[in-house]
This record gives structure tokens, sequence and C-alpha cells, in this order.
């Protein structure tokens, strides 16, 4: 089994985002978080990430239980549009942050336009309220956007608070963590 991590702007288009994702990967890097040059150590596509440093103790809660040593550790770096939930018992739950009704089946049937950038935003069947689709509420986390930062087997470390809220800072917008479990590297 492998786990992610995912660090997830809450904004489905992040400004000139690939110039932000290099950024904060020369953050991680100078924060010896992770390796500056890429390796095998990742699990989806090719396999190329940026592999777990010294210095990701200090970010997370339990740095025991760091992937140190193990094939897929590190980081990948994701610029494109995705949809981040978890693959196992996502309950695709959403409500409205205006009515408070749940709008999940509706929101999730516009995500086939949404992920081709049609839109960005959802409207409430119900309300009307309009919003970017991840400002409505979701019981469990997840995001949508066209950045992301997926760290390979960190899950059960823990990111602490001071890390994630710096992560934020870097990408001016608050963040979501999606814990995700994938079968086989």
């Amino acid at each position: 089994m492998t786990t992610q991590s995912i660090i997830v702007p809450k904004i489905s288009t992040v400004p000139v985002h690939e110039a932000r994702a290099r950024a904060i990967l020369r953050w991680l890097v100078r924060e010896k978080v992770v390796e500056e040059q890429l390796s095998t150590c990742g699990s989806t596509g090719n396999r190329m990430a940026y592999a777990i440093a010294e210095g990701a103790r200090k970010v997370v809660e339990h740095p025991e239980l760091l992937p140190y040593g193990q094939p897929v550790n590190g980081l990948e770096v994701i610029t494109k549009r995705c949809i981040y939930t978890p693959t196992e018992g996502f309950l695709e739950e959403a409500g409205c942050a205006e009515c408070r009704k749940e709008v999940g089946v509706a929101l999730f049937e516009s995500l086939e336009d949404w992920m081709p950038g049609r839109t960005e935003n959802f409207i409430c069947p119900l309300c009307g309220h309009e919003d970017d689709i991840n400002g409505f509420l979701f019981l469990q986390p997840c995001a949508f956007s066209n950045l992301g930062f997926i760290f390979n087997n960190w899950s059960a470390a823990g990111f602490k608070q001071a890390f994630l809220d710096n992560f934020a800072d870097w990408l001016d917008h608050p963040v979501a963590v999606v814990q995700v479990t994938r079968a086989g590297n």
C-alpha cells in the first residue's frame, strides 16, 4: 500500500501556478524537507519525485513514521487541473455554504465542466449561491485545483499545523490536506 498526503490550495486556478510551484519547491529544498534533484521515489507516472530529506522531521508530528529508506518516499508536484479526493470510502457529499443544504450529487456532476476548465465555479441549484467549487462544504477533505503537492507515504507522520500554515502563506490561499491510500506502488 502507498499512502499520499496531498496539500492542495483551495482554489480552482492558482495564478502563475508553475512559478508558484517552483518557489514552493525551492523553499522546501532550502528547509531540507526534500532533496533538490529528482529521483525515482514517486508513485505515479514516471515515478520521478523529490526524495525525502532530513529536514522533513521538523514539519511532521511523528517523525519516526516518515518513510526514510522506503523506495516510495518523495514529493510529486502536479501542475495540471486535478480532482483530489480519497480513493476509498469517499462519500461525494457536499453542502452549500449559503443555504447549508446537501448539493453533492449536482456538484460532483458539475465536475464534467470544471475539469476541462469551462468553469471555476459551482452554482447551488437550491439557492443560487455561486462560488469557486472549493468554497462549498465537504464532509471529507478534498480539493479541486491546478496545483497539488503529493507527499508519498508521509500520511502516518502527520503534518504540523505550522507547516500547513506556511504552505498556505506560500500559496496565498488556504489549503486542504487530502489523505489517499492506493494499492500497490
